[in-house]
């Protein structure tokens, strides 16, 4: 009898699709015949946060913190911090939760429902779930927990010292995860009873959620195996496999890179008492207690993976009206030399493509086993060849779907039936990675786009009906004030052609090429011991902007540029339903210039 398999998602991520690992390990494990069970926790826990029944042991939360402050006021005093903290508890005491769980509910109705694409109603519903979410995060100060943008922090445990990891599954003040594990996963792991659980930890924000899940769970349940694998734990490999703590407390075993065939295996393995020394892609602790870095590898023929099965997810909570099935057609990066990137860390291989007939096939599958019409290609960079070749297929074949991906600007895609053969196939928004409007870095970065076609390719968006959102950074290495001031003008030049636009200031990524670089880009990097987990890493150049400086250009563009694109709403996902909604990429209602605060507030009793 096939042992059984728990895949579980954590916090934080965002809360409108399903994200692809588990339903992609769920297909290969399912083909091979052992039983499977996928819990998105992280939906599960945004779902649950907004509930009378949460709201009222937040505030019992709440009433125990001020007891326990109270007390100590009484016997030795209160730092002013404290008494701070203090006075903030006995404001939230007061909070009407009957009242603020009716607005939560109403606001799940509208943005699982038709009055989701009523802009004024879902803004209502989105504003009421952050106010609710500062009710819960002074519950666990000083922890800061948000709905979207998902920037949740616990603060004094910081995911990047292992030493902290450790720690937060003892501090109940703090560690909203702890509460969360024993609500709603303990509860799961007791009605399917698995033998073996998978963590799935894909982004960094995930990490403490992760592991504090993965500590609770070995401790509770010591007969059952844990496993943790993603792209995050993959990055972490190598100083993971120098603290056997981990796998003293936290897992027993750890997928790296891929994780399909790795995981069959290892619960074959598990099931027949097999050593775990076969086992591809795996970093496991014997009975010896050494820590084992397997040498056997496996990367996945992406031409011969099933489907993704999303048996089993809970499409009623996701925050949207429509389901949003992510999909991909590649794996790894075809262009795969931009310096800046570390995505690459996650795999053995670079670039795969699946046939452009299979990926038909399998959209044409999933869309009529899931009753689902919008794809998110989650592809790195969708390839130009298959932007060409794949639209004429999708029209062919009768698909009937809405789609949307990440891109490049590129000079393959000028001609303009290719533009509108993908609006025909249902292409209805494009991400588009600039980083850089200045020759010399984009020299640097290695992306090689040519501002002249970046502009073509918007154009031709624009025409045939795709909203194109423009993404890019300020203060690569040894870049200037004058340089920086080049990727500002080229989006407010470009305004009319842009319709999102999404800067950051530039990070120093662990596994990213540009340390191959350190003689041209002149930096000194700063390595702090304690930070032994450290995916990225604060530098000073020897020239151009600072770290601190480009922090600032990115504030100040937040600050007196941005009004032309600051949206209503936020989420790539609910911008994406509004386009395919409405059937356009001109939507003045989803602006903030278009619609003056007095304007978009609803009295409570047309909500209510």
């Amino acid at each position: 009898m096939n042992k059984k398999v728990m895949l579980i998602f954590p916090p934080e991520w965002v809360p409108t699709a399903p994200y692809l690992a588990l339903p992609s390990l769920a297909a290969v494990l399912r083909q091979n015949g052992i039983p499977t069970v996928l819990k998105d926790i992280n939906v599960e826990a945004f779902d649950h946060y907004f509930t009378q029944n949460y709201l009222e042991f937040v505030r019992e939360r709440i009433q125990g913190r001020l007891m326990r402050l109270m007390e100590k006021e009484q016997k030795e005093g209160l730092t002013d911090e404290e008494r701070q903290l203090k006075e903030g508890f006995i404001q939230y005491t007061y909070v009407d939760i009957p009242h603020h769980a009716k607005k939560v509910e109403r606001a799940k109705e509208i943005t699982r429902g038709p009055e989701f694409y009523e802009v004024e109603k879902l803004e209502w519903a989105l504003n009421a779930f952050r106010e609710v979410m500062e009710f819960i995060s002074i519950s666990y100060y000083p922890a800061s927990i948000n709905f979207y943008p998902v920037e949740s922090n616990l603060n004094v445990y910081r995911p990047w010292v292992s030493e902290d990891l450790f720690r937060a599954p003892h501090d109940r003040d703090v560690n909203i995860y702890i509460d969360l594990c024993e609500r709603l996963v303990y509860p799961a792991i007791d009605e399917e009873q698995p033998d073996v659980i998978g963590i799935s930890i894909g982004t960094p924000v995930q990490l403490m959620a992760g592991m504090t899940f993965a500590q609770l769970i070995r401790k509770k349940y010591p007969d059952i195996h844990v496993t943790v694998g993603g792209n995050i734990t993959t990055r972490l490999k190598d100083e993971i496999a120098k603290k056997p703590k981990f796998f003293d407390r936290a897992f027993h075993s750890l997928v790296a890179y891929e994780g399909e065939h790795a995981l069959v295996e290892l619960v074959r393995a598990l099931e027949d008492g097999r050593p775990l020394s076969d086992v591809p892609n795996l970093i496991w602790k014997d009975e010896t207690g050494q820590v084992r870095v397997n040498d056997k590898l496996h990367t996945e023929r992406v031409n011969e993976l099933p489907i993704p099965d999303f048996d089993g997810m809970p499409f009623d909570k996701y925050f949207v009206p429509d389901k949003i099935l992510p999909y991909l057609g590649t794996r790894g990066c075809y262009w795969g030399k931009c310096t800046f990137c570390d995505h690459g860390a996650g795999y053995i291989d670079q670039y795969r493509a699946k046939h452009a007939d299979r990926i038909i096939e399998e959209l044409k599958e999933m869309k009529e086993k899931y009753q689902a019409k919008h794809i998110l290609f989650t592809d790195e960079s969708f390839p130009p060849a298959l932007f060409r070749k794949l639209p004429p297929m999708m029209i062919d074949a009768k698909l009937d779907l809405f789609w949307t991906t990440l891109i490049r600007f590129e000079e393959s895609l000028l001609d303009p039936e290719c533009w509108e053969m993908a609006a025909k196939s249902g292409c209805r928004s494009l991400y588009f990675g600039l980083e850089s409007a200045n020759e010399r870095i984009i020299k640097l970065v290695k992306k090689d786009t040519k501002i002249d076609v970046a502009i073509k390719n918007l154009n031709e968006a624009k025409r045939v009906g795709i909203w194109s959102h423009v993404m890019g950074f300020f203060g690569f290495p040894s870049e200037t004030q004058e340089e920086a001031e080049d990727t500002r003008r080229f989006l407010l030049d470009n305004q009319d052609i842009i319709h999102s636009v999404e800067m950051y200031f530039f990070v120093l990524y662990k596994h990213a090429p540009v340390w191959d670089m350190m003689e041209e880009t002149k930096i000194d990097v700063q390595v702090n011991p304690e930070h032994d987990l450290a995916l990225d890493y604060y530098y000073t150049p020897e020239n151009g902007l600072s770290i601190p400086e480009a922090m600032q250009r990115y504030q100040q563009f937040y600050r007196d540029d941005y009004d032309p694109w600051a949206l209503r709403v936020n989420a790539r996902e609910h911008v994406y339903l509004y386009i395919t909604h409405f059937g356009t990429n001109d939507l003045p209602q989803l602006y903030v210039r278009n619609h003056p605060e007095s304007q978009t507030q609803m009295a409570p009793e047309v909500i209510l």
